[in-house]
């Protein structure tokens, strides 16, 4: 029997309420089984992860400390309603209720990465999560805080290289280092914040190296080699999988009594392979092989931050940051130099974080961006495009305990220059909601948005091949605005030792950009003709968290969690592109003072709603195993371990166009230390 993505919620949200019952039954006084978490993406005047009608996932400094070093995307993948590109090891980005690319804004302390990650899935984002001492993950639109770019959701990368506050005893620090076997990878971190009377400084390096990556099968589906006709060889490695990275930074802030104002700087290079995106040998040249496809990153940033109190008015703090950054990407053929991209520019926001009075709070706020995009070489297809962007918002919020409300506008320009064509935009964007607390364990809340988007330079100027997607994209500069109309209901719940979370929601896009192939192919290619186009289409799901304390006496705990998610897309044109499956997570949890065990199982549905060009991808099931011991009584050494996919199951990511050629690595055992000082 189907269930549609709302009734699966509705069905969730009433075992969690029989759960509940029963766990209310066996406890005489309520408590909580962990700590409000304030989240500052989307809300810069700070709402408590339980209050709030934004849709978040917190990673927090204890959960980075024993994270597997991964790109972005992968790091997040699993978490509820998001899952990554997965086209490399070397490159992921973020996939968010099914979408991705420009519609995924990624950031570092709430500005944008000023790279060329969104133009192409082959393309990594320019920042490490190893530099994180926290990531915010908002799934869904009521962003406006960030523009109609955050249509999808934002990932908000927070680091302290702007120190905010003073060292913890003048000095403190970290230091990590992990190994992985199933593609010999290791990695060393190490991040030092020191005061100096009202100076602080920070100064960190990261450096990442992984061989092509073990696999449990051959790397080609049994779909794909069906329609080859062709049959499993014997490998067992996804080649050309290599990353190698190398980061470092280093800051400065003074520090006052009404605030601080800080600068720092950032340099990444990166090299990593791109499997399967190989380039034909010399016809001429008998001898010749098929070259292999790795790309060369690299970005040097420069940020600037701060903040101050006011005494008095309607204003409590003014808050400035801004970002210059130079980024260059090269894809090499073997050892030539084939194409070139280049982004540089900066970008830079203005807050006035309003005075709360009586429950009512807000910020007003003026973001501006100026971004060059250029490329050179054979797959250059999309031309020289110079953005521009200014936005001016305000989110308010009136929160009287029993009930509130919470709303936002956003006005913004934008405006793209190319030789192909000029293009300006003006967009409006609104979000309203309201919320009651009918108990002091329970919030509920009703919010309706509506977000516009304007086209990206890629769907405005393609005209070329891209083998990536293996595609010939062409764009239309015609395009109009993308609008999102959305409506999203949200439980939190936590009393005594259970938990619940919910956010069901339904979006209808008019004018809906998508790239849709046109049934011809390129003469000179010989790749398909992909046309980008707009129709209507309807975005539904939930995403569903819920956790239960078994036993607890003193510091040890005994937790049973578990998560559920779905989105269901359609256009007018069919089924949307590279929507993941429903999937189920359950785990369960023994903290102590000395050790923690976790045993997760994730299980991930089959899809088989696809659009053209597109395979249906199986289900799987991932088991998990992971322990951390904390030899010394002050917890500032943690020594972890991991096996990822326990069972060594072929898993194969939906949303990745390389998902037929490079499932998901096999069994790992990954093992490492961190010291915090």
């Amino acid at each position: 029997m189907y269930l549609s993505p709302v009734s699966r919620a509705a069905l969730l949200t009433a075992l969690g309420w029989a759960a509940f019952a029963g766990a209310a039954a066996a406890q005489d006084a309520p408590r909580s089984t962990q700590l409000e978490e304030v989240i500052v993406t989307g809300t810069p005047f700070g709402v408590t992860d339980r209050a709030s009608l934004l849709a978040v996932e917190v990673l927090d400094e204890e959960d980075l400390a024993v994270a597997p070093a991964s790109t972005l995307g992968d790091l997040v993948n699993g978490l509820p309603g998001v899952r990554s590109t997965n086209f490399a090891p070397g490159a992921s980005r973020p996939v968010i209720r099914g979408l991705s690319g420009p519609r995924v804004q990624v950031l570092t302390n709430g500005l944008g990465m000023i790279d060329a990650s969104s133009v192409s899935p082959d393309h990594q984002v320019a920042v490490d999560p190893a530099e994180a001492r926290r990531i915010e993950i908002v799934r869904g639109p009521s962003t406006l805080v960030f523009g109609g770019s955050a249509i999808g959701g934002v990932v908000n990368i927070i680091d302290d290289r702007i120190p905010t506050e003073p060292a913890e005893g003048g000095l403190d620090g970290h230091v990590s280092a992990q190994t992985s076997t199933v593609d010999d990878g290791t990695s060393f971190g190490a991040r030092l914040k020191a005061n100096a009377g009202p100076l602080v400084f920070t100064v960190d390096g990261f450096t990442r190296s992984a061989s092509d990556y073990d696999i449990p099968v051959f790397p080609e589906s049994q779909r794909l080699l069906d329609e080859e006709g062709e049959a499993a060889g014997d490998e067992r490695t996804v080649e050309n999988t290599f990353v190698e990275l190398d980061q470092y930074g280093a800051g400065v802030s003074w520090i006052g009594s009404r605030g601080y104002i800080g600068a720092s700087v950032k340099h990444v290079e990166t090299t990593y392979g791109v499997p399967g995106h190989a380039h034909e040998p010399d016809p001429l040249d008998p001898d010749a092989e098929e070259e292999s496809v790795s790309i060369g990153l690299e970005q040097t940033r420069y940020d600037l931050r701060g903040e101050l109190a006011l005494d008095t008015g309607l204003f409590s703090a003014a808050r400035l940051s801004a970002g210059w950054a130079d980024y260059s990407h090269t894809e090499f053929e073997g050892d030539e130099t084939g194409t070139r991209f280049f982004s540089d520019g900066y970008e830079g926001r203005f807050e006035l974080i309003q005075r709360e009075r009586n429950g009512w709070q807000g910020v007003v706020g003026l973001q501006l961006l100026d971004r060059t995009f250029d490329a050179v070489g054979d797959e250059a297809y999309v031309p020289r495009t110079d953005i521009a962007e200014q936005g001016l918002y305000t989110v308010q919020r009136f929160d009287r305990g029993g009930l509130g409300f919470e709303g936002g506008l956003r006005l913004d320009e934008r405006s793209l220059e190319s030789v192909a064509g000029d293009r300006d935009f003006s967009n409006i964007s609104a979000s309203a909601g309201v919320f009651f607390r009918p108990s002091a364990p329970l919030f509920l809340g009703l919010s309706v948005a509506r977000n516009e988007r304007a086209p990206s330079e890629v769907e405005l100027f393609a005209q070329g091949a891209h083998v990536a997607t293996g595609a010939f994209e062409v764009g239309d500069i015609d395009l109009d605005s993308e609008v999102a109309t959305s409506i999203e209901g949200t439980v939190h719940f936590a009393s005594g030792p259970f938990e619940f979370d919910l956010h069901a929601y339904h979006a209808d896009y008019d004018g809906f950009i998508d790239l849709r192939p046109t049934g011809l192919d390129e003469v000179d290619s010989g790749l398909p003709v992909f046309a980008y186009v707009q129709t209507d289409a309807t975005f539904q799901g939930f995403e569903a968290e819920a956790s239960y304390r078994l036993w607890e006496s003193g510091d040890r705990s005994l937790d049973l969690s578990g998560a559920a998610d779905q989105v269901r897309a359609s256009t007018d044109l069919g089924p949307a592109a590279r929507i993941p499956p429903w999937s189920v997570t359950a785990g369960v949890d023994w903290t102590s003072r000395l050790f923690d065990v976790g045993l997760e199982v994730r299980h991930v549905a089959e899809q088989d709603r696809t659009a053209a060009f597109e395979r249906p991808t199986d289900a799987y099931t991932l088991v998990n195993l992971k322990g951390a011991v904390r030899p010394f009584a002050d917890r500032d050494v943690i020594l972890f371990a991991e096996v990822a996919n326990l069972t060594d199951e072929e898993a194969r990511e939906h949303a990745s166009f390389q998902k037929d050629i490079a499932p998901q690595p096999g069994r790992s055992l990954r093992a490492g230390v961190t010291y915090r000082f």
